[in-house]
C-alpha cells in the first residue's frame, strides 16, 4: 500500500504541491487560487491539495488522507470510491449519484461538491492514481523544491518516520500522525508541533466504517420500509376519500325529510 510522507519541519508554504496537483487533476488555476481565500480550508472542487498554517508559523497538507479503512467507500450506495490495490482511494464520476454521503462520512470533512457546475458530482485527490500505474510518483511529491514528501510503502514509510523521531527527539514530537487514526491513513504526518487544530483526533481512533457499516447495510431496508409505509398510507387516504365520497352521493339522492316518495292519482 502506497503512502506520502509529509515533514512539517520542511515545509515553507511555497504552494508548489498545490500548483503541480491543480495542473495533474486538469482544474482551472484561476478558480483553485480564488478559492485559497474564499474557502475556510483552503480545499475546493477546484483545490483538492492544500498548505494551512499550523502554530509556530508551520504549514500542514489538507486533502484526501487515503484511510487505510475509509469511510467514504463504506458510505458510498452505488461503488462510485473504491479502495484500490495500490493505496490511493479512487473517485469513479461514471458511478456517482451526488447524494453526498461521503462527504458526511469523512472523519476529515476532505470530499468537495461541484457547487458551480451545471451537473455537479464530488472532488478529491487520487494521490495521482493514473501516475501511478505508470510507475510515476504523485505529482505534489514530484514538485516539491523542499523534500518536504517522500513516497513510498506504508510499511516502509513508518519505519522511516519513527527512526526520524529517534534520531533526532528535538526536533520532533513522537507521534506519526496518521499511523493509527480512524484505523490508519496513508499520508503520515511527522511534525514538531501539535496537529490537532487541523482536526487530528487521539491516536488510538476506531475506524469509521466499524460505526456506520451497521446503518449503510440498514439503508435499503430503510428505505424500502419508508416506501411501503407511504404507499400504504397513500392507499388508505384513497380509500377513506372513496367512502367519503359515497356517502356524500347517497345523501344527495336521498329525499328531504316529511316529502311524499310519489303521488297517487285517483
Amino acid at each position: 500500500m502506497v503512502s506520502i510522507l509529509f515533514d512539517v519541519t520542511r515545509c515553507t508554504g511555497c504552494e508548489r504541491c498545490v500548483e503541480a496537483c491543480v495542473e495533474a487533476s486538469g482544474k482551472d488555476a484561476a478558480a483553485a487560487a480564488s478559492d485559497r481565500a474564499t474557502t475556510p480550508d483552503g480545499l475546493s472542487a477546484n483545490r483538492l491539495v492544500t498548505l494551512a498554517p499550523v502554530d509556530s508559523g508551520r504549514f500542514s497538507r489538507l486533502s484526501c488522507m487515503h484511510c487505510v479503512e475509509p469511510s467514504c467507500v463504506a458510505a458510498c450506495l452505488v461503488g462510485g470510491l473504491t479502495k484500490s490495490e495500490l493505496g490511493p482511494v479512487v473517485y469513479d464520476p461514471g458511478k456517482c449519484i451526488g447524494c453526498r454521503y461521503c462527504m458526511l462520512a469523512c472523519p476529515f470533512h476532505v470530499p468537495r461538491y461541484e457547487w458551480d457546475s451545471t451537473t455537479p458530482l464530488m472532488s478529491k485527490c487520487s494521490m495521482c492514481f493514473d501516475r501511478l500505474r505508470e510507475g510515476r510518483q504523485p505529482a505534489c511529491v514530484e514538485a516539491c523544491p523542499n523534500d518536504v514528501m517522500i513516497f513510498g510503502e506504508r510499511e516502509d514509510l513508518l519505519r522511516r518516520a519513527h527512526a526520524m523521531i529517534r534520531l533526532e527527539p528535538g526536533r520532533y514530537l513522537p507521534r506519526v500522525w496518521g499511523e493509527h487514526e480512524f484505523g490508519g491513513t496513508s499520508v503520515l504526518f511527522v511534525s514538531d508541533v501539535d496537529l490537532a487544530a487541523l482536526g487530528w483526533p487521539e491516536e488510538r481512533t476506531a475506524p469509521i466504517p466499524s460505526l456506520t457499516d451497521p446503518l449503510i447495510h440498514k439503508t435499503p431496508m430503510i428505505g424500502f420500509g419508508v416506501l411501503f409505509g407511504s404507499w400504504a398510507l397513500s392507499t388508505i387516504i384513497q380509500r377513506r376519500n372513496k367512502l367519503m365520497g359515497g356517502e356524500e352521493e347517497g345523501r344527495e339522492e336521498e329525499p328531504a325529510s316529511g316529502e311524499p316518495r310519489g303521488t297517487d292519482h285517483d
